[in-house]
């Protein structure tokens, strides 16, 4: 057999991913897949615990449309059964869990986003309500038992919890197991998640195994960093860029990113080649140039060409010839209210040390936002939207609320 559709195969799902358990089997199942002409089945699941997907999420989303374009079969499996759980992953508590309501309707605004990168000819959407809410109590008795606790305590999050003294609730042990369930159903081949995901995903091979399957590939992708560039990208920290944010404020955000986390950005996000991206990260392209790139191919994907290129001339016809730094830090404050005094605003982000000099600041015209200077120090701005705040010579940040 020619190795080159392999090799092709094998290097386009390895970029950006962190580990491949196990990848001689994973070359394997994809060299049994070239010669059979029968596509892979591959699987990711997110639980609706939020009404809208943020880049954080497409991190996944972009793999799985790889898998798509080069032949595979691929399951967006939406855990409206897990999601009234609560995925314990990561979590120092119990979550609060959802209702089935907020789950459903959750879902349902996933459902329309997703299609922003799946094609949706090849995807199949599913629930993982569909075969739990026909597990009964024996059979749900039958699945624990594959399992042991002290299995269960060997899982990171499970473990500290446990040490300090922290509650875990029972059912929280169950949700591991279900999610590796779901694999079994849908006789997975491989299953995707981020690298905080690997024991859930790893449970799927164990049950598949128990249930006489071939255990499935478990691909591993990396968190993807918020505009603080340090915790993972979440609704809940207010460092997130929304699928459905503006173009305006979208591209913002991207312009505000990190030259260091763009590079990571490009790798999870980009669809640029395999070229481009080198000469990206060798710093060959200038890192404002590059960012631009990336920031308008965001905007693109989400909201189309002709909204992506306006919000990058925007962007540009306001920042580019106000001799900006390259690299601009970007601040989130806490929205209370639909609207904030200057004064305070100025405060929060850092550019003065209390309100009184932030107002003899704005009366003497040392503050401009957006390139327009405010010398009105009563003056409240609204909290809807980013803002480019200027203080003094040096004083630049990017201000968002959330």
């Amino acid at each position: 057999m020619d190795n080159t559709a392999l090799i092709k195969q094998l290097s386009i799902i390895k970029r950006g991913a962190v580990e491949i358990i196990l990848e001689d089997e994973f070359i394997k199942k994809l060299e049994k897949s070239l010669r059979t002409g029968k596509p892979l089945r591959i699987k990711a699941g997110f639980d609706p615990t939020a009404p809208d997907l943020h880049l954080g999420h497409t991190v996944l989303l972009h793999k799985l449309r790889q898998f798509q374009e080069i032949g595979h079969e691929v399951f967006f499996l939406i855990g409206d059964f897990t999601g009234m759980i609560g995925d314990p992953t990561g979590k120092s508590e119990t979550r609060k869990p959802l209702t089935k309501d907020e789950v459903l309707k959750n879902a349902e605004t996933y459902r329309s986003q997703v299609f922003k990168i799946l094609d949706e000819k090849r995807t199949k959407i599913v629930f993982n309500s569909e075969w739990m809410n026909k597990v009964n109590a024996s059979d749900l008795i039958s699945l624990a038992a594959k399992h042991t606790v002290a299995r269960m305590l060997e899982r990171d999050d499970f473990h500290k919890r446990y040490s300090s003294h922290r509650p875990i609730a029972i059912h929280e042990f169950l949700y591991p197991i279900i999610q590796g369930y779901d694999s079994v159903v849908l006789n997975a081949d491989v299953e995707i998640g981020g690298t905080d995901q690997k024991f859930n995903l790893l449970i799927g091979r164990e049950l598949q195994r128990e249930f006489g399957q071939e255990p499935q590939i478990v691909i591993t992708m990396p968190l993807l960093e918020g505009l603080d560039g340090v915790q993972k990208m979440s609704k809940s920290l207010g460092n997130y860029i929304g699928i459905t944010d503006s173009p305006k404020d979208m591209l913002g955000k991207v312009m505000s990113i990190s030259d260091e986390l763009m590079i990571k950005y490009y790798e999870l996000l980009s669809d640029v080649t395999d070229d481009r991206f080198e000469a990206v990260k060798k710093g060959n392209v200038h890192p404002k140039t590059a960012k631009e790139e990336l920031a308008e191919e965001i905007v693109k994907r989400y909201h189309g060409s002709d909204a992506a290129k306006k919000a990058r001339e925007e962007f540009n016809a306001v920042f580019r010839d106000k001799c900006l730094p390259d690299d601009i830090e970007g601040i989130i404050l806490k929205k209370d209210g639909n609207f904030i005094w200057l004064a305070k605003a100025v405060v929060m982000a850092g550019l003065a040390g209390s309100t009184s000099e932030a107002k003899r600041l704005i009366e003497q015209g040392g503050v401009t936002i957006d390139g327009e200077k405010i010398t009105d120090s009563r003056k409240e701005i609204p909290t809807g939207k980013n803002y480019l705040f200027k203080v003094g010579k040096k004083g630049f940040k990017r201000i968002y609320f959330s």
